[in-house]
């Protein structure tokens, strides 16, 4: 009797331990995950996310849900993430404006970019890519410099709105060559793709998926994109670095985030959910269309790329003067 009580004493303690851990990898994922997009449906952000989606779900044996959740430059979805339950369910498409720009653009900011959230696994880098105007008589990055000192502060920068990339990397640009220009922002970046087609604007930089299709049809000029290294899809086209400002680097780029206190055993089993998606060809291809590059960064690594970003993006913004209160 002795043998059966100390028995069920043990049956009842493990169980009740059983209830009070936290998922694991084994048990997660039990239900649908939603991963969550700070930006429309139809934008790059979205295409990314619903490409690596499926493939996850594949991988970890649940659906991976897409939810858009645009406004206020990303602020609006990454606090909802930031505010939710740490468990693994609710993922946040990481970017360089809710990880990058945004911990600085805005005054009053709703979470702290780097406490906030756990870093699970950078999904891709997306250059940007400095184009001019065909009446712009300039072929490369020395040749738009001198252009644009030739004018004395007339020469004019497009972009897809203040506190962008585009917009920050043209600061960035503007500081390091000691230039003068005048910063004309768009409402999205269609709009000022289709003015320096048009030539009311003479350069700009912006995504390379949203400008590929004018720079094949010479409608534009690429001269440089931002990236450390050239891009894939336009091989012939040399970096700002090689161009003559060592060590310039404005990319976007696009990873996934799960709230801070989210298991350690959940992080490990969506980050390698996530390598194993890359790898797959028909991933990689997608990527390519628009213009990304697969990461390749450990989780940890992509948690101190994250602080590195909110350094690098955080000083252009100080530089441009641009904020949001």
């Amino acid at each position: 009797m002795k043998r059966i009580r100390t028995f069920g004493i043990s049956a009842c303690a493990l169980a009740a331990a059983m209830l009070a851990l936290p998922a694991g990898a084994q048990e997660y994922p039990a239900r649908p995950i939603t991963l969550v997009v700070p930006h429309p449906a139809g934008g790059t952000s979205d295409i990314l996310a619903r490409t690596v989606a499926a493939e996850i779900g594949k991988t970890l044996g649940q659906t991976v849900l897409v939810d858009n959740r645009g406004g206020a430059n990303g602020t609006i979805a990454a606090k909802q993430v930031a505010q939710a339950a740490p468990d693994g369910y609710t993922l946040l498409l990481a970017t360089a404006s809710t990880h990058g720009i945004n911990p600085t653009l805005y005054r009053k900011i709703s979470y702290d970019a780097a406490k906030d959230f756990a870093p699970v696994a950078l999904l891709a880098t997306v250059p940007n890519v400095l184009v001019v105007g065909k009446r712009v008589p300039v072929r490369n990055l020395p040749e738009l410099t001198r252009y644009i000192r030739a004018k004395a502060g007339g020469a004019n920068m497009g972009s897809a709105g203040a506190g962008t990339p585009g917009h920050l990397a043209g600061e960035m640009y503007k500081n390091e060559a000691a230039l003068s220009f005048l910063h004309v922002p768009y409402k999205g970046g269609a709009p000022a793709i289709t003015d320096l087609v048009g030539g009311q604007i003479d350069f700009m930089f912006t995504t390379l998926p949203a400008v590929l299709p004018h720079i094949k049809a010479g409608a534009v000029r690429a001269l440089a994109v931002t990236s450390p290294a050239r891009s894939a899809a336009l091989p012939a086209v040399p970096t700002m670095a090689e161009s003559g400002l060592p060590g310039f680097q404005a990319v976007s780029w696009h990873g996934v985030v799960a709230p801070a206190g989210t298991p350690p055993a959940v992080l490990d089993k969506l980050s390698k959910a996530i390598a194993t998606t890359l790898v797959v060809p028909e991933v990689r291809k997608r990527l390519a269309q628009e213009g990304a590059e697969a990461g390749t960064l450990t989780r940890v690594d992509f948690g101190k790329f994250i602080v590195t970003q909110i350094g690098t993006w955080g000083s252009a913004v100080r530089s441009s003067g641009a904020g949001v209160d």
